[in-house]
């Protein structure tokens, strides 16, 4: 048994790193709107969220503090964070509409706007490395954990010519581009599950379900736009914009395709981001992020919510690995906020 803990805790702690690493990743790139919101101000926010005057004072010192998220699934890891940060919500979101990203997280090797009116063109930014050991991994396989694909997708991989050069690259582009295009129309409906083979699946779309239903700023305060979120694609509510990404970041040593849907405003009050990744190649299953930027002392508080699911933390020892998930979430999480932080500077 203790053995099996070991064990356990060892894949857990490398698998932490990445999840918690996808907060931050998720969050920076480009553009808020303007639209008028009920947010509370950063000290009703602080109280609603559970966090203590003991972690107020600390974050007035500068700590990075962090406050509970429930968690409504046994996948689910879920981890809240604030830290003050010497600058206006507008300063803020300067960085974010900045190259931010790159400053602090080295493993993002491509990043690009989807349009609106994508084609498959748009999808080519993700490659297979010719060669590669991540190119023979594709082009062999099959229904479990190694890929997220849906068992329609494991078997249009046995029409796959290998001798075409760059066949596993435009197959893969091609499931990229359906996934968007099923999103976009449907909405978390359209998401196909992931099949894991033995008649087991894993279901994405169940989970940010589960995940948009949890966000009790978003409910509270957003009403219009978490029925939009969550009924999506219904009509978003006035001056929010919505952006899509196809992002190629290295997770575990691969190369990870990743689709994200995220929605940015700019209220009175302050600043909302708000994302889901509704698509990741590997090693877990979908993600969201809600993060909220108000004004406070001669700066601003940014608080952080993320969701991530993953089969790792499910079944046997789910209670062991959710601990230690937790313990190597604030861990990592403080490390990329503390640079997030710098750079923002």
């Amino acid at each position: 048994m203790i053995d099996q803990y070991v064990a356990v805790n060892n894949a857990l702690i490398k698998k932490h790193k990445v999840w918690c690493q996808l907060i931050l990743t998720l969050a920076l790139g480009n553009g808020f709107s303007a639209w008028a919101a009920n947010l509370p101000n950063a000290e009703g926010l602080v109280q609603q969220l559970g966090i203590s005057q003991q972690d107020l004072v600390n974050l007035n010192k500068g700590d990075i503090v962090y406050f509970d998220v429930s968690e409504g699934d046994e996948k689910e890891l879920a981890a809240g964070a604030a830290m003050y940060l010497h600058g206006s919500p507008a300063k803020a979101v300067a960085f974010m509409k900045s190259n931010g990203l790159l400053s602090i997280d080295g493993e993002v090797t491509a990043q690009a706007v989807i349009p609106a009116q994508a084609t498959l063109d748009a999808f080519k930014g993700f490659k297979f490395k010719p060669g590669s050991e991540e190119e023979a991994r594709f082009l062999a396989a099959k229904p479990g954990s190694q890929f997220n694909l849906s068992t329609q997708e494991f078997q249009s991989l046995q029409a796959i010519n290998p001798a075409q050069p760059d066949a596993a690259s435009q197959a893969y582009q091609k499931i990229l581009f359906q996934r968007w295009q099923a999103y976009r129309k449907a909405g978390l409906k359209g998401i196909a599950l992931y099949d894991r083979g033995n008649g087991s699946e894993a279901n994405p779309a169940e989970e940010l379900q589960i995940a948009a239903k949890s966000s009790k700023v978003l409910s509270q305060y957003f009403s219009e736009l978490s029925k939009a979120w969550l009924n999506y694609p219904a009509v978003l509510p006035d001056g929010a914009e919505e952006t899509f990404f196809l992002r190629n970041r290295q997770v575990e040593n691969r190369p990870t395709a990743m689709l994200l849907h995220r929605i940015m405003l700019t209220t009175d009050a302050g600043e909302l981001l708000l994302a889901r990744q509704f698509y990741a190649g590997h090693s877990y299953n979908s993600t969201q992020l809600v993060i909220a930027c108000l004004p406070y002392q001669d700066g601003s508080l940014v608080f952080f919510a993320n969701r991530t699911f993953t089969d790792q933390v499910a079944g046997f020892g789910s209670r062991l690995k959710h601990s230690i998930g937790g313990e190597q979430a604030r861990g990592e999480m403080t490390k990329l906020l503390k640079n997030m932080r710098k750079a923002f500077k």
